[in-house]
């Protein structure tokens, strides 16, 4: 017997908002049925489980035992400055002169997630 993992969890203080910002990193679209001020929603992505945002009352204190790491379809650095955009913040620098390495970021809510390079990169 097996278990498939059906979606990864996000605890956060606002489900619909912090989804909507996932939404945007990924560009896939959150469920149909998903509206402001719902406390669960839910991003579809293209492959594999879907993100799930869950709002619980007590705020984020520790850094993520588990964290997603996003691999670009444009370069890393790129990337970075994108999600720059959209509201995340800069966390962590672990980029090697060579151009190996990553970036790690928090999202509106400081989960912390990590930024590789873009398969172009890695050629």
């Amino acid at each position: 017997m097996t278990s498939v993992l059906q979606n990864v969890a996000i605890d956060c203080a606002n489900a619909y908002e912090l989804a909507l910002f996932w939404s945007k990193v990924t560009g896939r679209p959150l469920h149909p049925d998903d509206k402001p001020g719902d406390r669960e929603t839910e991003v579809l992505l293209a492959e594999g489980p879907v993100l799930y945002f869950n709002e619980v009352p007590e705020p984020k204190t520790v850094k993520n035992r588990l964290h997603l790491c996003l691999r670009p379809d444009t370069s890393r650095d790129e990337e970075v400055e994108r999600l720059l955009g959209l509201g995340a913040t800069f966390v962590g620098d672990h980029r090697n002169p060579d151009g190996t390495g990553w970036a790690i970021l928090a999202d509106p809510e400081g989960n912390e997630f990590c930024v590789l390079r873009g398969e172009s990169e890695r050629a």
